[in-house]
């Protein structure tokens, strides 16, 4: 219980961090505010993913709860995917 609060909280605060950034360019909301928007929508996010998972069967299994967390990182170690190939479709030449 204590890793899913500690993580719920590493959302909240990588989201938060990420606007703060945006917020300094764009003018009039003030950085905290803008901060504290952003930590509360993603932790959101990540608590109705698991409550989703709980209402199906009444038990959170790790799978779903680390499918819970890697939405929110985009960008981290967890997202493992192979590189896509891109095949170039050439026209006929008459």
């Amino acid at each position: 219980m204590r890793s899913v609060i500690l993580r719920i909280l590493a959302v909240f605060a990588y989201s938060a961090m990420a606007v703060i950034g945006g917020s300094a360019i764009v003018g009039g909301i003030p950085v905290w505010k803008a901060a504290v928007l952003a930590g509360i929508s993603a932790t959101a996010h990540v608590v109705e993913k698991l409550a989703r998972a709980y209402a199906d069967d009444g038990v959170i299994t790790k799978e779903e709860l680390d499918a819970a967390f890697q939405t929110g990182a985009s960008d981290g170690p967890a997202q493992s995917q192979q590189p896509k190939t891109v095949r170039k479709v050439l026209p006929k030449q008459p």
